[in-house]
């Protein structure tokens, strides 16, 4: 056995088979039946010509033949490529040319726009429809499955194989990162339980736990819905999707399924489901942690889903795709009050613009960085892997773009990302600061804060703001309301309205399309 995820997740399946690994709506298989129904999926893609280290795109929602979808590539030793379900034609062209995908499973709901880009695609050869597509060559899932073995009889594989999460795409093209599939295991693992030393530690880690339910609430799409499955897996714990988020439904799912512990991705999707919690109704006893990863909870958020849940843990945990999960929030920390974080493993610092650590209460500010178990790299991009895993005093570094300190007593205070910072007559304005103030305002159900050109200030903050339910925000009072929190320079000067935010399945916020609005307000 190997630290490679499908040698690990056919471990677990031996050892708990009888366990239920995985439900979605009314759908639900044990371990043993979800190995069983990859290993034919694998089997399928290898008749078709998938060799090992080639990549298999996977453009679905939320469901087991996603799940599946992962594991058998991984079996195959062929590389899994998540793909947003939301891109439109130019960006799946895109994506599908950069990763070189020669085989696609798919919604068949998305026949529209995949028959579009296959011209422009020639090394996707092979495809695989959930559901009745119409695209010309397209293989049913169902007869994929039902037509194979599901015997186990697959090569060896490697603890270095690769595997790519795509992400990006607020401010870019998203690129895809590349990691060793056992240092992604590390960086990702959770802080809770020991690392293992060896594989078999894994396995007997599922076997002695007890039977937990997990849900990853995010798209399954985005990386950190992959890595928390992963991890629930290796703890032999149930994972439970919906197929779309719906806070509704998502709490209906909690309280049939007794949830036990869910992980989102900030306050795009807390504050829904909170405004639906509040509704009342629902039993949430069986919720121990609710957990905020990829995204911070601003305070008000958290404080507020903290009175909802009083007998829940709520956390919030720091990371990245290229970084793994690293810190956890110090108590009462928050955008709008200072995020401060206690790092998880011994490989973090803060580097200066020497690529020197940052002695500790120095209040030197520098970029947050991490050694040991980080990614590769960036699939056909070695210009922008130079530039962000650089060397430094005889490590390897992952410059993670976050701007921060260190504090006396050893904790990190992170104050923006620097990529997204807007400077405004020399002043350094961090947007996760001002959207979190602006959130705290009754009338402002989302808010996303950029910077516009400016003739006198190069550039000056604004403000695009989706109202609460009912709400008619006034800009004096949001004007008032921010300046009673922040200092003037870090105050919106324009704001811009909309009746809805545009933001990723997975509720990173799309700054590209939030400097456009703003312009032109």
């Amino acid at each position: 056995m190997e630290f490679n995820h499908a040698d690990l997740f056919e471990g677990v399946a031996d050892a708990v088979g009888t366990r239920t690994a995985v439900v979605c709506g009314d759908r639900r298989l044990t371990y043993a039946e979800l190995d069983a129904h990859a290993n034919r999926l694998a089997h399928h893609l290898r008749a078709a010509g998938v060799e090992p280290h080639r990549h298999v795109a996977i453009q679905l929602y939320n469901g087991v033949e996603y799940a599946a979808a992962i594991l058998a590539a991984l079996k195959i030793r062929a590389v899994p490529i998540n793909v947003n379900y939301r891109y439109v034609e130019d960006e799946l062209r895109y994506l599908f040319r950069d990763s070189d995908s020669v085989a696609l499973v798919y919604d068949a709901e998305f026949d529209e726009r995949i028959a579009a880009v296959l011209p422009d695609a020639p090394e996707l050869r092979h495809l695989v429809a959930v559901g009745d597509s119409a695209v010309e060559g397209a293989v049913r899932y169902e007869d994929a499955v039902a037509a194979q073995s599901d015997a186990r009889d697959f090569p060896p594989r490697s603890a270095d194989d690769t595997y790519i999460i795509y992400t990006g795409g607020t401010t870019g093209m998203p690129k895809g990162v590349m990691w060793g599939m056992e240092s992604m295991l590390r960086a990702f693992w959770n802080p809770t339980f020991p690392p293992p030393e060896k594989p078999e530690d894994v396995v007997e880690l599922a076997r002695s736990s007890g039977p937990m339910v997990m849900m990853p609430v995010a798209p399954l799409m985005h990386g950190a819905a992959q890595q928390a499955t992963f991890i629930s897996w290796c703890m032999g714990a149930t994972v439970v999707y919906t197929r779309r988020f719906d806070a509704a439904e998502v709490w209906r799912t909690i309280e049939r399924e007794r949830v036990n512990s869910l992980t989102i991705t900030g306050d795009a999707m807390a504050i829904p489901m909170a405004d639906e919690l509040a509704r009342g109704g629902y039993d949430t006893s069986s919720l121990l942690a609710f957990v905020s990863t990829g995204a911070i909870l601003t305070g008000t958020v958290r404080e507020r889903v903290a009175a909802l849940l009083p007998n829940t843990m709520i956390l919030d945990r720091f990371g990245s795709t290229e970084s793994g999960s690293t810190a956890e929030a110090v108590a009462g920390s928050a955008p709008e009050k200072g995020l401060r974080f206690t790092p998880d493993v011994p490989d973090i610092a803060v580097l200066d613009d020497a690529l020197e650590p940052v002695r500790p209460g120095s209040g030197v500010i520098g970029q947050l960085a991490r050694s040991g178990h980080i990614a590769r790299g960036y699939y056909n991009d070695p210009e922008k892997t130079a530039r962000t895993f650089p060397e430094a005093g005889g490590r390897r570094w992952l410059l993670t773009g976050d701007i921060a300190t260190v504090e006396a007593d050893g904790t990190i205070s992170v104050f923006g990302r620097g990529s997204q910072a807007i400077n405004t007559g020399g002043e350094k304005v961090f947007p996760e600061e001002v959207e979190a103030v602006l959130k705290g305002h009754p009338d402002v159900y989302d808010a996303v804060v950029t910077g516009i050109a400016d003739e006198r200030w190069g550039s000056r903050v604004a403000a695009v703001v989706q109202p609460a339910p009912g709400a008619s925000p006034d800009p004096d009072r949001l004007d008032a309301h921010c300046r009673a929190h922040l200092s003037g320079y870090k105050v919106p000067r324009t704001y811009a309205f909309v009746p809805e935010m545009k933001r990723s399945p997975a509720g990173k916020a799309d700054y590209r399309w939030a400097r456009q609005v703003a312009e032109n307000a």
